[in-house]
């Protein structure tokens, strides 16, 4: 197997610090009310100015998962704690987050396991941290 030079590897490391500082700028942007459409990954190639493709395959080639594992994990840290202030309701965390209440209850479930209702009332039981 061929080694990979050091400018190769730095490149790598540069662009993953990069799609994730880009995640996380958009969703304190989508939280604070600055945006209001979800990016997908090819809009954050686009802003970094590289290929989707060529997005995925470095941040999968430098941290063993896709760039949308880092995406939706975001996502996912975000629903939990708005779903801890009891008083917003489900489909107003939903709609903040720009998916419809339905849409949002399927990926929360996907990755916690329950709905976002269920989570709440874990939280309340003390069952969650």
């Amino acid at each position: 197997m061929t080694k990979l030079p050091q400018k190769y590897i730095s490149r790598k490391e540069e662009i993953t610090l990069q799609f994730m500082d880009q995640v996380n700028l958009h969703l304190d942007n989508i939280l604070q009310g600055k945006a209001d459409t979800m990016y997908e990954i090819k809009d954050i190639a686009a802003i970094m100015c590289i290929h989707p493709v060529h997005l995925s395959t470095t941040i999968k080639l430098q941290t063993g998962n896709s760039p949308c594992f880092y995406f939706e994990n975001r996502i996912m840290e975000e629903s939990r704690k708005l779903l801890k202030d009891s008083t917003m309701p489900i489909a107003g965390i939903a709609a903040l987050l720009t998916f419809d209440p339905s849409n949002f209850t399927k990926f929360f479930k996907r990755f916690e396991g329950c709905t976002p209702s269920q989570y709440r009332t874990q939280l309340s039981l003390g069952v969650q941290d």
